[in-house]
């Protein structure tokens, strides 16, 4: 299904009316991943583009394991103008890219293909928009002792991006110590093997596992990610769950209970795809408008019982 059906009898933000479906001359970009069929994606990018009275569409592709590279190569032939990149495609998306930004090749990773004229660039905005959402809450990491929970793709994303913001640490925990330390060498100086319990040290703590996402439990129901203990939570901290659906997940209730502040990551969803759309077309779009449709997306989803199936922080080996 094509995501820019939504389009139909809407008006751009010049007051200019759309056409009602994509001809030969619509600029197409998509998400690739695996699965896929439920991201948020189309629906946040076809807002804004919409709004920005472009003529573009975006729509989900669903691609198997193992095909992500050959899916981005194709981007050339086909006349793709930008792909999002998800689990579990991101390092092969990085191999087909003929140049990589410093961001994703220090990563090795990419959630960015944009097609340049037959010539794939790949980025990540996965950590900058992390680093968006964390503004919108009046809050920055300079100086800050942080905690991220997790060594996967999103993890590292954020381990990078608090270190070159300033963070004086970055503290990594993970399933495995050569997980924790891979991740924490992103950070230079500042990153270090973290423990469980230095979170009640910690200015900022991080999810980015799985735990506490809607369908996925700890060890039993109501854990915390590592047996973290709500007793190192409180005032003071700021509590970052990368996790969307639920809205508030059982890491931000303890948290808030204690008098930390919480977000979730939608915030960091919707800010990593707008950077995508401004790379794509110069142009800024509304994350008002994102958000919004964001929400409406979720809260329909929330009516027929499918939030469990969006696709969030699964990383393919099961890394945490």
């Amino acid at each position: 299904m094509l995501s820019g059906e939504g389009t139909r009898g809407h008006l751009s933000r010049t007051g200019r009316p759309l056409r009602t479906w994509p001809t030969s001359a619509t600029a197409l970009a998509g998400v690739i991943g695996d699965p896929v069929e439920h991201s948020l994606s189309p629906a946040l990018h076809n807002a804004a583009l919409v709004d920005l009275g472009l003529d573009w569409a975006y729509v989900a592709f669903p691609v198997r394991a193992g095909r992500g590279e050959a899916a981005v190569a194709a981007m050339a032939e086909l006349g793709i103008r930008g792909l999002s990149v998800t689990m579990p495609h991101k390092a092969a998306a990085a191999r087909a890219c003929q140049r990589l930004t410093p961001v994703a090749e220090r990563l090795g990773v990419v959630n960015t293909v944009t097609n340049l004229g037959g010539y794939l660039v790949g980025d990540s905005t996965d950590g900058p928009g992390f680093l968006d959402a964390l503004t919108d809450q009046g809050w920055g990491p300079t100086g800050k002792h942080c905690l991220v929970l997790g060594a996967g793709g999103a993890a590292r994303a954020v381990v990078l991006v608090l270190a070159e913001a300033g963070a004086s640490r970055v503290g990594v925990v993970a399933r495995r110590p050569e997980q924790a330390q891979e991740a924490a060498a992103l950070a230079g100086e500042a990153g270090t093997v973290g423990s469980i319990d230095s979170a009640d040290d910690a200015d900022l703590v991080v999810n980015a596992t799985p735990v506490g996402m809607a369908g996925v439990e700890g060890d039993r129901p109501g854990d915390l990610p590592f047996g973290l203990e709500p007793k190192r939570l409180g005032p003071g901290q700021l509590v970052v769950d990368l996790i969307y659906a639920p809205a508030t997940t059982t890491l931000m209730a303890q948290a808030r209970a204690r008098g930390a502040e919480t977000c979730n990551g939608l915030g960091m969803l919707i800010h990593q795809a707008a950077r995508q759309v401004q790379i794509w077309t110069g142009r800024s779009p509304s994350v008002e408008v994102m958000s919004a449709a964001a929400l409406r997306e979720l809260g329909k989803r929330a009516e027929q019982g499918t939030l469990g199936d969006l696709p969030q922080l699964r990383e393919p080996n099961g890394s945490l």
